[in-house]
């Protein structure tokens, strides 16, 4: 009898033992851990936090850092987010890695979904093999937003179609740059607004099938019209990402402010017409830097269509919560009722067609004087070719700026500026082959 009891005490222990451990397990497996190098996901986890009833630790690391910090704990395994974001920059480089889980397989199935997307925002997020492992919810073509007021000032009008037509070429761009400079306007903060213009003029990959590295007649000419902003004085000096760049969006500034903090007594100022920037740069930079001017812009096209950045997302290869990853994924690119709500009360332009299609007709933004500028940047970004982007160009990107930078200070000639930036790729990547 005593044995028998012993059993039965034994059984009901070790069956309350394991239930625990699985309610232990349901606990952890109800905790999703994000992260990302914007904090633009933080809206949509309050949602599905409140959807799902699941807690979601949401990491957000300076882009900057964000490679640097990443990277190990992915090949480590240890303390890895379970889904995790890329960005244009790198994201060639990451879908080749062993860190993204194969949405191709089952139960993902995630090919089925194809041309529910912009073309190009699809294709970036497959491997070389067409694994997808990672997909996007955005799409982030970039234009020229302008302010109307001077535009009307100046130009005698402030439509964006008219605008554009006037700076549909770089000749365009620099005669409308005079006309503001003779009005005491500067076209641009700084010189590095028309490097998209100049190296759109013939789009190809830094580097080629053959592993060659490509310096194109457009990204040569870079050079020349950088140079010639700065000795015609069509800029304001103020360096992209310097407080004299943010500044300019809301009132004057002090001219050839550089890295300084704006001067807002000084008396040699002058005000900025126009950024060059993607579909985030109205929700991310004019409108957290602005008060004065909102309503004031409109956005148009430049010489060639462009874009820069974007945020891709995956679930994490090594990840034990993958079922709620995948939830979470879902939710936030192919979920249509979601997509709809944060569409219209964010602005972000969407790369899901089932969405963008019901909304982009009606769509107006305030910011933009009620402007469709959802209509543009979809027509933008039809126009976008992914071949464009390699594993490499987060790195040559760098070189190549700092390279006409030196240029346009006069540091060098412009034939030293290409000697050193094929220098700097040939000892960054050995096996690209760089001209002689």
């Amino acid at each position: 009898m005593k044995k028998k009891l012993l059993i039965l005490i034994t059984a009901v222990m070790t069956f309350s033992l394991l239930a625990a451990c699985s309610n232990s397990s349901s606990s952890k497996k109800a905790d999703l851990t994000v992260w990302s190098f914007t904090d633009e996901l933080q809206e949509p986890i309050n949602v599905f936090k409140e959807e799902n009833g699941v807690t979601v630790d949401l990491t957000i690391i300076p882009i900057e850092d964000y490679p640097t910090r990443l990277r190990p704990v992915l090949e480590s395994g240890q303390g890895a987010p379970d889904v995790f974001t890329g960005e244009l920059a790198f994201i060639k480089d990451w879908v080749e890695q062993d860190y993204w889980e194969d949405l191709s397989q089952e139960p993902y199935n995630v090919q089925e979904w194809e041309d529910d997307y912009v073309p190009y925002v699809f294709d970036l997020g497959k491997d070389s093999e067409g694994k997808i492992k990672a997909v996007s919810w955005q799409t982030t073509p970039g234009g020229i937003f302008y302010r109307r007021s001077i535009a009307k000032e100046v130009l005698g009008t402030d439509d964006p179609a008219e605008i554009g037509e006037r700076m549909s070429s770089m000749d365009g761009l620099f005669e409308v740059g005079e006309e503001l400079k003779s009005a005491g306007y500067r076209l641009f903060p700084d010189e590095g607004a028309v490097r998209w213009f100049a190296q759109g003029q013939d789009p190809q990959p830094w580097v080629n099938e053959n592993n060659e590295l490509v310096l194109t007649e457009g990204r040569i000419n870079y050079f020349d019209y950088a140079k010639e902003l700065r000795d015609k004085d069509l800029t304001a000096f103020a360096p992209e990402w310097s407080p004299a760049w943010f500044a300019a969006m809301d009132e004057p500034i002090n001219y050839n402010a550089g890295w300084e903090e704006v001067d807002e007594e000084s008396s040699d100022q002058t005000e900025v017409f126009a950024y060059a920037l993607p579909t985030w740069g109205l929700h991310s930079v004019l409108k957290t830097n602005t008060e004065e001017t909102v309503g004031d812009w409109a956005v148009t096209n430049g010489p060639n269509p462009y874009f820069w950045g974007g945020t891709w997302l995956g679930i994490y290869k090594g990840s034990e919560n993958k079922d709620l990853a995948w939830k979470f994924v879902q939710m936030m690119t192919h979920d249509e009722e979601f997509l709809t709500d944060w569409a219209t009360e964010t602005g972000d332009v969407l790369s899901y067609l089932p969405v963008t299609e019901k909304i982009k007709g009606e769509f107006e933004e305030p910011f933009l004087g009620g402007q469709n500028n959802y209509t543009f940047f979809l027509e933008e970004a039809a126009n976008i070719n992914p071949g464009t982007v390699t594993r490499y160009d987060q790195q040559i990107d760098g070189f190549f700026g700092s390279m006409v930078g030196e240029y346009v200070e006069g540091t060098k000639t412009k034939e030293e500026a290409i000697e050193e930036f094929y220098r700097l790729v040939k000892n960054a990547y050995p096996d690209i082959k760089t001209p002689e």
